[in-house]
């Protein structure tokens, strides 16, 4: 009886140095589609699971991802929080970061990772 809650974080880059005007709807509209295109993807994996009996919504979560999906578990007293790694290593770790291993430091209850194919 466990509901499946799946979600997608996003954090909008900063594009243009803080010394360039750019319009007020530039951010906005980029938000927007990014939003659009996550809930749509989210929706259809939301059907997936309903059609084989899972209890399932979505969430699309903004901020620093580790710290929306960190802070969404807390919101809705998850159990477990499942979600992918790209399994980077070495420098490209370094670079790049890791979500996942942010995530599994911060979260209020155990994270399983699952590396990308």
């Amino acid at each position: 009886e466990a509901e499946l809650v799946i979600a997608h974080a996003y954090q909008l880059p900063d594009l243009f140095p803080t010394d360039v005007c750019v319009t007020g709807t530039l951010y906005s509209d980029l938000d927007e589609k990014v939003r659009d295109d996550a809930e749509k993807k989210l929706a259809a994996l939301v059907k997936v699971a309903r059609k084989e009996g899972i209890g399932a919504r979505f969430l699309v979560l903004v901020g620093a991802p580790f710290e929306a999906i960190a802070e969404a578990a807390r919101a809705v007293q998850a159990d477990l929080i499942v979600m992918g790694t790209h399994g980077r290593t070495g420098a490209s770790r370094i670079l790049l970061g890791s979500v996942a291993s942010r995530v599994t430091t911060t979260a209020p209850c155990p994270v399983m990772t699952v590396r990308a194919a």
